[in-house]
């Protein structure tokens, strides 16, 4: 039971964090700017905000938007964190789908528990990557940001992406720890020992270790008695 309790928290950690990932990718909120000093933006009320898509500014009478679609012209911090963080969008999407087919409560046909192990292994692999690109890129653009221009503060874009970031690797690491210590694939193993007996004709005969040792048991015990 607890078993399931940490691969369901991480499946669900790793979902919201995907989910994050996805609002931080869409929204332009990640820094705030500000184009003269820093004293003059305060009196004047009124900041620049730069995301992965458009810069903005804001004032209490202002708000407006400039796409960022010069892609050829735009710096390499702002095309490389929108290539991992597109990235890491779209790897999400397979990697929850192998985690959710890893859970014991989804049964897909015949599966045996080692084929739900690598699944989890695999989901919880991806989701990993996907943690490791989006703290990438929210490392990197405002340290990008603030070489370039004055940088005021952290966004809310930002923050989500770093929060995401860090419950798709949390969750990567309970569903890879789980599936390292997967109670169920024990006995399938055990039951599928073999080894192979020669005989005197020459033929090698598989034997059941796992029959074999019952056998063994059942003649102690009428020795015994």
């Amino acid at each position: 039971m607890a078993h399931v309790c940490r691969q369901l928290s991480g499946s669900v950690a790793s979902f919201a964090g995907w989910v994050g990932i996805i609002i931080a990718t869409a929204t332009n909120d990640w820094v705030r700017t500000c184009d003269y000093t820093v004293t003059t933006c305060v009196r004047m009320d009124e900041l620049g905000a730069r995301g992965l898509w458009a810069e903005c500014v804001i004032s209490p009478s202002l708000y407006h938007c400039v796409t960022l679609n010069h892609i050829l012209t735009l710096p390499a911090y702002i095309q490389t964190c929108r290539a991992l963080m597109v990235f890491a969008c779209l790897m999400g999407l397979p990697a929850m789908g192998l985690v959710l087919m890893s859970m014991p409560c989804v049964r897909l046909g015949d599966e045996i528990p080692a084929t739900k192990l690598r699944h989890g292994m695999v989901g919880g692999a991806l989701t990993f990557i996907v943690a490791l690109c989006g703290l990438v890129s929210t490392i990197w653009f405002p340290i990008g940001a603030h070489a370039e221009e004055g940088l005021m503060s952290f966004g809310i874009s930002l923050y989500t992406g770093w929060v995401g970031s860090a419950l798709c690797l949390l969750g990567s690491f309970m569903i890879l720890c789980c599936c390292g210590d997967n109670p169920s694939a024990t006995p399938q193993r055990q039951q599928n020992s073999y080894y192979y007996s020669r005989q005197a004709g020459g033929a090698d005969t598989p034997i059941n270790l796992a029959a074999t040792a019952v056998v063994t048991g059942n003649h102690a015990k009428s020795a015994h008695v």
